[in-house]
C-alpha cells in the first residue's frame, strides 16, 4: 500500500464482482474509505470484514432513483463527502439485430447509460473540490462485434457524456475521465447469454487479436482507476484510457 488515496471517499457502483471489486479493494488498498454499491451485499461483506473502518457496503440498483438518493444519503451521514465516483454498474447481452426490440434496447441503456448518468446527477452536492468521476466504458467503441450493438451504442453514449461532463463540470472542480477495457476475464462473460461452446469460440477468436495472447485481468483496470482518481492525474480532463492488450490496433 502507498497511500495515494489516503483518506479520500470513494464511491464504486457495480462492485459485487469483476472490475467494479478490483477497483473497490484496490482503493481501499490505497487508504481510501469506500462506499461498495450493489444488487446484492453479501459478496462485499468480506471488504467490510476486512476495513471496517473505512468500508461501507449499501445493496440496491442503479436504475432505481430512490435507491441511488439512499445510496447518497447514507455516505453522506458515514463519510460527509465524495472525493471519488465510479458509476462501474453495467450489463451486457447478446442481442441479434433481429431481437434488438425497443425493450431490449432500453434494458441495456437504463443500466449502462441512464444508470451512470443518474448516479453521477445524484451525486453532484456531495462532489468535492478536486474530485473525480470515472466512467467504464469499452475499446468495443472502437471496433465492431456481432450482437453487441446495444451495449457498444450504450458504451458509446457514455464515452461521448464523459466528455461532455469534463467540460461543464470541470470549472466545478470535478475532473470526469474514463476507462476503456479490453477483454477482461470477468463473471460478465458468463452472463452475455451464449453458451460454453460459444463462449468459448469467442475467446479463441478474441485472444488471437492480444498481444499478450491472453484476457486482461480486472487489477489491471483498477490500476488505472487508482491514477485516475490520484493526484498524480490532476489535469487530465475528458479523456479515455483503453487498456485492451492491443486488440484495437489492428
Amino acid at each position: 500500500m502507498t497511500d495515494l488515496l489516503f483518506n479520500k471517499v470513494a464511491v464504486v457502483t457495480g462492485a459485487s464482482s469483476g472490475i467494479g471489486r478490483s477497483i473497490a479493494e484496490h482503493y481501499l488498498n490505497e487508504g481510501a474509505k469506500v462506499v461498495v454499491f450493489a444488487r446484492r451485499s453479501e459478496p462485499l461483506e468480506e471488504l467490510e470484514a476486512r476495513f471496517p473502518a473505512r468500508t461501507l457496503v449499501v445493496d440496491g440498483d442503479v436504475t432505481s432513483e430512490t435507491d441511488l438518493k439512499r445510496l447518497a444519503d447514507a455516505t453522506a451521514r458515514r463519510f460527509g463527502r465524495v472525493d471519488i465516483l465510479v458509476p462501474n454498474a453495467g450489463m451486457a447481452r447478446v442481442i441479434p439485430i433481429e431481437d434488438s426490440t425497443r425493450d431490449a434496447i432500453k434494458e441495456t441503456f437504463d443500466v449502462n447509460f441512464h444508470g451512470a448518468l443518474q448516479t453521477v446527477r445524484t451525486f453532484l452536492p456531495d462532489l468535492n473540490q478536486g474530485s473525480a468521476v470515472i466512467f467504464i466504458t469499452t475499446f468495443l467503441t472502437q471496433v465492431g462485434f456481432p450482437g453487441l450493438a446495444a451495449y457498444s451504442a450504450s458504451k458509446a453514449a457514455l464515452k461521448s457524456l464523459a466528455q461532455t461532463l469534463a467540460a461543464e463540470l470541470g470549472p466545478r472542480g470535478i475532473r470526469v475521465n474514463s476507462i476503456a477495457p479490453g477483454p477482461i476475464a470477468t463473471p460478465l462473460w458468463s452472463s452475455v447469454g451464449l453458451n460454453e461452446e460459444q463462449l468459448n469460440s469467442v475467446a479463441e477468436t478474441v485472444t488471437s487479436r492480444l498481444i499478450p495472447q491472453a484476457f486482461g485481468k480486472p487489477e489491471e483496470i483498477a490500476e488505472v482507476a487508482v491514477f485516475l482518481a490520484s493526484d498524480a492525474a490532476q489535469n487530465i480532463f475528458g479523456q479515455e484510457i483503453v487498456v485492451d492488450g492491443g486488440y484495437t490496433i489492428g
